[in-house]
């Protein structure tokens, strides 16, 4: 009986989330019903996502320059050498490297993961970094590989690869992040080499062909046997065998100096490239997502001044409470006055 219950007090929510960013099988039993996905409940939101996804960007076009449109369209991401002058990319670095303060880290596998966001009081002590976030390329580019003119969350992050005991890092399974177009966004602050972490992407796997979205209904069906469970594995992972039965070509390696920007669209399938050796790569990252039901391309509350800086701290905040109530799970733990560049 309160089994029941909690289900019917909860299926308001769950029918509305099908109409939201919401992608775990897992924890709605509506999403997650095997039922209603071999019948197309999930094939149907990634089609109108797109359809969405696509008639934004058509209006976010003109921030862009034509060829960086053609080659975000064509191929999901873009690369760019020496994005930032070169004066001020030598201040952020260096400005960078002189902050200690508090940080969140996660472990995946074997890999540590550590986040500073560009909140207020950091960006006071990197001024360098402000000047990035204010640059209109840097803000397009983001936006409309995103679709969405949406603030997003901008972080100082490092990566430190085999860094604690463990499995293989989750992240060099090539995956895709969700059902419809997000962002991404990598400005390297360290170089990259094809030995030490690579950007690993699908070029034109962001594209919703009738393969792709076949291969979609069939991940659905798959994770719905699992609704319940906990989604303890990328359940939108592809193996390389796959790639070809999906019309796709193997995936290139993006390696590239510091000063490097690289902004890609997650829906496509990429993954994060692996290490000889234990390896450290910190960049600068932003991460956009939203609603992708949305008709429109801004309309943001976070783009209020000052607020979308405080949204990575309010988000974990959130986490950290749901938590001490015990229906959460916070994995990004707290760390005090550390560097980017300090090791696990």
């Amino acid at each position: 009986m309160p089994s029941l219950v909690r289900r019917a007090l909860l299926m308001p929510l769950w029918l509305a989330q099908v109409l939201s960013q919401e992608k775990f099988f897992a924890r709605n039993p509506v999403i997650g019903s095997r039922w209603l996905n071999e019948r197309g409940l999930h094939t149907a939101r990634v089609e109108l996502a797109h359809r969405l996804a696509a008639s934004r960007r058509r209006r976010l076009a003109r921030l862009i320059d034509a060829e960086d449109r053609e080659r975000l369209d064509r191929d999901g991401f873009i690369v760019k050498r020496d994005f930032l002058p070169a004066a001020l990319f030598a201040e952020l670095a260096a400005q960078i490297r002189a902050l200690r303060t508090p940080a969140r880290e996660m472990v995946e596998g074997d890999t540590v993961t550590r986040h500073i966001p560009l909140d207020p009081a950091v960006l006071a002590r990197v001024p360098a970094a402000r000047r990035l976030l204010e640059l209109p390329e840097y803000r397009n580019l983001i936006g409309y590989a995103g679709s969405s003119a949406a603030v997003p969350m901008v972080y100082i992050q490092t990566v430190l690869s085999r860094a604690v005991d463990g499995p293989a890092d989750p992240q060099r399974d090539l995956h895709t992040d969700t059902f419809h177009p997000t962002v991404k966004a990598w400005l390297f602050l360290t170089d990259v080499t094809p030995e030490a972490m690579p950007f690993v992407y699908v070029p034109g796997s962001h594209r919703l062909t009738p393969q792709r979205l076949e291969w979609e209904r069939r991940m659905s069906i798959r994770a719905s046997e699992r609704a319940g469970q906990p989604e303890t594995q990328l359940v939108r992972a592809i193996s390389r065998d796959e790639l070809s039965e999906v019309g796709l070509p193997q995936p290139e390696l993006i390696s590239a100096p510091a000063n490097t920007l690289v902004v890609a669209d997650t829906f496509g399938f990429h993954a994060r490239g692996a290490s000889a050796e234990p390896t450290t790569r910190v960049e600068i990252w932003a991460f956009g997502r939203r609603n992708p039901f949305l008709p429109w391309t801004g309309l943001d509350p976070w783009s209020v001044a000052g607020l979308g800086l405080r949204k990575p701290n309010l988000y974990w905040k959130s986490v950290d409470l749901l938590e001490r109530f015990g229906i959460g799970r916070q994995r990004w733990r707290q760390r005090d006055a550390v560097s980017a560049f300090d090791p696990a």
